[in-house]
């Protein structure tokens, strides 16, 4: 697909401002926040950008390459859109029109099992090229029933969310009484009236809700009475024997997402997975534990021949992503890069990152002179 995007947002940090124009405070304080002091939120950009890249200017290089191969899989460039739970709260119709800009870039795309697209559309969009993230339920035959929809649908991996065994405290959106709808205090409303495109949206795709979760919800459930719902039907609290029965149901590859440890990557592989993705869910959760750059680099360089590691939270631009690859990911996932363009510009919010990111990591491999995304390691400046 053509590499185009519009040049009013050369940066990330151009598509973050727009987005906070644009959507409600309630919104983008959810979107853009961390969990207590956001000491853990700041960090995780901070630490990758004191990553440090050496150029070899006098090699032999011909061209840059960023397709890369992944499960089998051959993707156009080494990055996806990681899960973001609560998509079309921040812009309406976004799990969508991501999935939509994922499959025509040939990047894969993560389905949040409490976002607000359902697993059955996403696999429309994307024909089957979806990843989907599995929150675990309390009850084993909702779990088996997210599973086999995931497998009808034919998503080819499945990632088990390890992070969230109990909620961050992220004062923001208690502040703002943020849930799912939001309480519309007085407050709340005069921050949508500010955002009259975003209203419109809202009013043209309707109330967004946990698509993928309705099958299990009680016909007659109040909205007000979601949060009950999820304390209630999911538990976030993963261990070797929840992991097992699944490793045994799904044929597809499996991912762990949220490993902080070599602990956990050594039961990841003893429980034969796939991947893991080292990932402190965007400092969201654990505002005193480290950014993910730093156990990245032990987990990739003791475990890298043994599984698939991966890398996400804090990445928010093409050097990020190239840092990251140098400091020993295979493969990384962005989310508020990605949530931030579609409530910037809407529709064009998908591409438009996509291109930004791809344009970016393409000058900065040209620059070094790195023919191949597995190559940046040879770049690390140690």
């Amino acid at each position: 697909m053509e590499i185009k995007y519009n040049s009013k947002y050369p940066s990330i940090g151009d598509l973050r401002k727009r987005a906070k124009e644009k959507i409600p405070k309630f919104a983008f304080d959810y979107l853009d926040g961390g969990c207590n002091e956001d000491v853990n939120l700041d960090k995780n950009t901070a630490e990758i950008r004191d990553v440090e890249l050496k150029p070899y200017y006098l090699s032999k290089h011909t061209k840059s390459e960023l397709k890369t191969e992944l499960f089998g899989h051959t993707y156009d460039a080494p990055f996806g859109i990681a899960p973001v739970g609560l998509q079309g709260l921040m812009w309406p119709n976004s799990a969508e029109i991501l999935a939509k800009a994922a499959f025509d870039h040939n990047i894969p795309f993560v389905l949040s099992t409490v976002t607000t697209a359902s697993i059955e559309r996403i696999g429309e969009i994307t024909e089957g090229n979806a990843w989907f993230q599995l929150y675990h339920p309390t009850e084993d035959s909702v779990r088996d029933s997210l599973i086999k929809r995931a497998e009808d649908a034919e998503y080819p991996v499945l990632v088990l969310l390890s992070d969230v065994p109990t909620f961050g405290h992220r004062p923001r959106d208690i502040r703002n009484g943020l849930a799912m709808p939001p309480r519309m205090t007085m407050k709340n409303i005069i921050y949508a009236m500010k955002c009259p495109h975003w209203c419109l949206e809202f009013l043209k795709h309707g109330m967004p809700n946990f698509e993928s979760l309705l099958p299990y919800m009680p016909k007659d459930l109040d909205l007000s009475q979601l949060g009950t719902f999820m304390d209630e039907t999911f538990t976030g609290r993963l261990n070797e024997e929840k992991i097992a029965p699944i490793r045994d149901m799904w044929k597809g590859k499996i991912v762990l997402k949220g490993v902080a440890s070599e602990e956990d990557t050594e039961k990841a592989i003893k429980l034969g997975l796939d991947g893991i993705v080292v990932s402190n869910h965007g400092g969201r959760q654990l505002d005193a534990g480290q950014s993910t750059i730093k156990p990245l680099v032990t987990i990739a360089e003791k475990y890298g021949d043994k599984i698939k590691v991966m890398m996400d939270s804090g990445i928010r631009s093409g050097p990020d992503i190239a840092r990251s690859l140098a400091s020993g990911a295979a493969f990384t996932f962005l989310g508020r890069s990605f949530m931030y363009g579609v409530s910037a510009l809407g529709k064009e919010g998908g591409n438009h990152t996509i291109s930004l990111l791809k344009t970016e990591l393409q000058q900065v491999m040209e620059q070094v002179c790195c023919e191949n995304t597995s190559d940046f390691k040879k770049h690390l400046i140690k």
